[in-house]
């Protein structure tokens, strides 16, 4: 699902929403997690799943063109973890 698929879901899911409102929410949500783990933060949606982020130390990389040895700084990169209620349900999604 992309962002677009999910403000069409939302606007068809709430008539009362205008498409432009749906944008909006769906923008605000988005800019709150974002900014969430920016600031270092752990994000949790219960029945969903988590959002947290993981420390990747430097280390020493290759260029897979050249062969050459690249120094790849650390970063912290955000990492998901599904709920136990979303795996459940996408568990018997398979199933069907």
């Amino acid at each position: 699902m992309t962002r677009s698929d999910l403000i069409a879901k939302l606007a068809e899911k709430y008539p009362q929403l205008l498409a432009k409102d749906a944008e909006m929410a769906v923008k605000v949500i988005l800019d709150s997690l974002t900014n969430a783990l920016a600031r270092g933060g752990r994000i949790e949606i219960r029945g969903f799943g988590s959002f947290a982020l993981n420390y990747r130390p430097p280390r020493q990389g290759r260029n897979p063109k050249t062969g050459d040895a690249v120094k790849v700084p650390a970063k912290y990169v955000p990492h998901f973890k599904a709920g136990k209620e979303l795996r459940e349900r996408v568990s018997e999604a398979q199933v069907d």
